[in-house]
């Protein structure tokens, strides 16, 4: 059996949206890019959405929107997907890091008000795994220090906190949504920025479209800007899916589900937490962590990397998420992150796997990887497993 880690849900309305695209006139810049941008805002219950080629894209146009450059700080996790703090080191601005909480993998709010200096221009959360962050907590702080908050909700299109969808502007200044191919939405690549302020929107769409002004005259350009256009086959594909979003996370839901249900009585296996105040959970992955309670970083990496390699052996999709930003080469040379930086993201860093998650799942295959889990997992019990690794 292979059972694969990831697989976006396509069905024939998507086809005919993108086969009505190829037999158009229009293949960018069109109604379609429109249609996709209105019913993310309506959705997410903002004022403006401008589809862009990534979530990487959007994030970047943010922060030039909200003024953040050379020698600004922005407050941010260590422990999500690399594009999170990119983009602020895009315009030469530095990530300031706080640790997380260990149970739902978001930056712990807690620790934020000791990072913030002079230089502080913003606060970037992010959804981790689609699991909302503290959002109130976070958007009570920057108001009292005057901070922009630029959500990162590429993972958790759908969620809600409090009975409020990520993304919303009760939270944040502006947010990015993002479609990547396991997605719970996905347009093959692509993002939405959202936001309730006119003048970020503006800043945002003309960046994306090359710097164009206000009056979109054709070639004049006002300000720097980018091809971070989406094009009309995506936003078709796009435009289609968000109208299933609902089914979508029903389906995820029923995945996630049926891992609690066998996953629970495992001895070692840590499954995701989410947080009381999460009122809606859109699964982006299912990171279960393992090898937590061992007493040594050795021990710890060495229980999961012999489940990945059981994984590996048996078909099974399987990746460690995340490893820490902080600890990535090109973090370490430029600001000289070491590990023991931040302990609770380096411990998750560890520890964590995500496993196969899909709409498309079934009983038979969650039963497969559980049992390949189970099995992997106790050869880690004998004595000799970690005195051949000489730990």
């Amino acid at each position: 059996m292979q059972v694969h880690l990831a697989r976006p849900d396509i069905t024939q309305a998507e086809i005919d949206a993108v086969n009505e695209v190829i037999q158009s006139p229009i293949l960018a810049l069109g109604p379609w890019a429109m249609r996709f941008e209105k019913a993310i805002a309506d959705y997410v219950g903002a004022k403006h959405a401008i589809a862009v080629n990534s979530g990487t894209s959007g994030l970047h146009l943010l922060v030039r929107a909200f003024g953040i450059g050379e020698g600004d700080e922005v407050i941010t996790t260590p422990f999500s997907f690399i594009a999170s703090s990119n983009c602020i080191v895009y315009e030469q601005a530095r990530p300031v890091f706080v640790d997380i909480e260990l149970g739902t993998a978001n930056i712990d709010p807690g620790l934020i008000e000791g990072a913030i200096t002079s230089r502080t221009k913003a606060i970037l959360p992010v959804d981790a795994f689609g699991q909302p962050a503290r959002l109130d907590a976070i958007r009570e702080i920057a108001s009292k220090h005057g901070l922009r908050v630029i959500e990162d909700s590429c993972e958790s299109l759908g969620s809600e906190y409090k009975g409020t969808r990520t993304g919303n502007g009760a939270f944040c200044d502006g947010a990015v949504f993002a479609f990547y191919p396991n997605k719970q939405i996905t347009t093959g690549e692509g993002g939405m920025v959202v936001t309730d302020d006119d003048r970020t929107a503006f800043l945002a769409r003309s960046m994306c479209n090359q710097g164009r002004g206000e009056a979109g005259v054709w070639l004049s350009h006002e300000r720097l800007g980018y091809n971070y256009r989406m094009d009309e086959l995506s936003a078709a594909i796009g435009a289609v899916q968000i109208s299933r979003i609902d089914e979508i996370i029903a389906k995820r839901q029923r995945v996630a589900d049926m891992y609690v249900e066998r996953l629970s009585a495992i001895p070692g296996v840590r499954l995701p937490q989410v947080d009381a105040d999460v009122t809606r959970m859109s699964w982006f992955v299912y990171v279960i962590r393992v090898g937590v309670d061992e007493h040594s970083h050795d021990r710890q990496s060495a229980v999961r990397d012999h489940v990945m390699r059981r994984f590996q052996e048996a078909n099974i999709g399987c990746r460690p998420y995340f490893t820490p930003i902080h600890l990535q080469p090109f973090y370490r040379d430029a600001f000289g992150f070491k590990e023991g930086d931040f302990p609770v993201t380096e411990l998750a860093g560890r520890t964590s796997i995500a496993i196969p998650f899909h709409n498309h799942i079934t009983s038979e295959e969650v039963d497969y990887v559980v049992g390949a889990l189970e099995r992997a997992l106790d050869e880690t019990q004998s004595s000799k497993f970690f005195a051949e690794r000489g730990i």
